[in-house]
């Protein structure tokens, strides 16, 4: 057999440091190079074969996995708070750190973590966008209604962000002068532009043949809608990929961390080493749910009663990810017991 190359990279904007390692750790090349395709190129060529690497996860991961998959005869990513935690030492540089990703890899230490495909990935590119878009629609509204307040005109709460009330405010209100109506119409168009593109990215998501009949069968699940059915196909990518419910829950952010020593438990608080965007997405279905779904709508009686309505949100948030991974493993539509029960009867 070829004697395999392990290759440790620091990934940085300008710069990746590269560490060339045999299998008894024999450093054989090492150095850095610029980081972009045409210099990759150029360093590819001059590696012994056939030769693995590895990389930590950064926001620039994603164009230099791709990159170098095709040539490789294998590419990893290393989760980054886990392989700080293996590799922590009191002296640290990029030649070091790419010294340690190899040896990590080497030795099968790499604490591996999930990489998308390219086409899950750039959609969820597309997601995260829209997600932006939303968000800056929001501050939109907000600062309408501070102007107003600012100048102090009152106004309609529920109806301000109507087209035909927004009209008439702004033309028959006699403290709204020159200045101030057209910074309100200069807000008010911004934020329906905004809104009109995130609609746009919504529905080219929706009828993408990679996710249709994949967001179609998880939108039979009570509560869930186009958004967190694209959320959750987009950002977990292959449910496959989590061996229990349980491990979903975690990755979705839903549960706190627990510390065991002496035959005593200690619960933190949630853990912030999640996906934020599947963990907001899906308590905001969890707030809607109870008055949806009859069954989520007892779940969450179950953990109210004992008083705390935050507790009963993420019981409710958990069960989604229940019926999530069930209905995305089986790929069959959602399907409720008494209903098949009745039915059957």
């Amino acid at each position: 057999m070829e004697q395999m190359y392990y290759i440790g990279l620091d990934v940085h904007k300008k710069k990746i440091s590269y560490c060339v390692k045999d299998v008894s750790g024999q450093i054989h090349l090492e150095g850095a190079i610029h980081a972009t395709r045409m210099d990759l190129n150029r360093w590819m060529k001059t590696l012994p074969q056939p030769w693995t690497a590895a990389m930590e996860a950064t926001i620039f991961t994603g164009w230099i996995y791709d990159h170098l998959l095709p040539h490789a005869a294998a590419v990893k990513v290393a989760h980054p708070l886990m392989l700080r935690a293996i590799a922590a030492a009191k002296k640290k540089n990029d030649r070091i750190d790419a010294s340690k990703i190899a040896d990590c890899l080497r030795c099968d230490f790499l604490p591996e973590c999930y990489m998308a495909s390219t086409e899950i990935r750039e959609r969820r590119r597309t997601l995260r966008y829209r997600n932006l878009l939303v968000r800056q629609a929001v501050q939109l509204k907000n600062k309408i209604a501070v102007l107003l307040m600012e100048a102090g005109i009152s106004y309609d709460k529920q109806r301000l962000h109507k087209v035909g009330y927004f009209r008439d405010l702004l033309k028959t209100h006699p403290e709204i002068n020159e200045s101030l109506r057209s910074l309100l119409g200069l807000c008010r168009e911004t934020m329906v532009r905004l809104q009109k593109t995130e609609g746009a990215l919504v529905r080219s998501l929706e009828r993408d043949p990679l996710l249709a009949e994949r967001v179609d069968r998880l939108m039979t699940i009570p509560a869930v809608g186009p958004i967190t059915a694209l959320t959750w196909a987009l950002e977990v990518g292959e449910v496959k990929r989590f061996s229990s419910i349980k491990k979903a829950i975690s990755y979705c952010g839903l549960c706190s961390g627990e510390k065991s020593s002496a035959d005593v438990t200690k619960r933190s608080p949630i853990s912030k080493q999640r996906n934020k965007h599947l963990q907001c997405m899906l308590i905001e279905a969890a707030k809607m749910a109870p008055r949806i779904s009859p069954s989520l709508a007892m779940v969450y009686n179950q953990e109210r009663q004992k008083g705390n309505v935050n507790r009963a949100t993420l019981a409710v948030a958990r069960k989604l990810v229940a019926y999530l991974v069930a209905v995305d493993r089986r790929q069959k539509d959602f399907l409720v017991i008494e209903d098949q029960n009745r039915t059957a009867a």
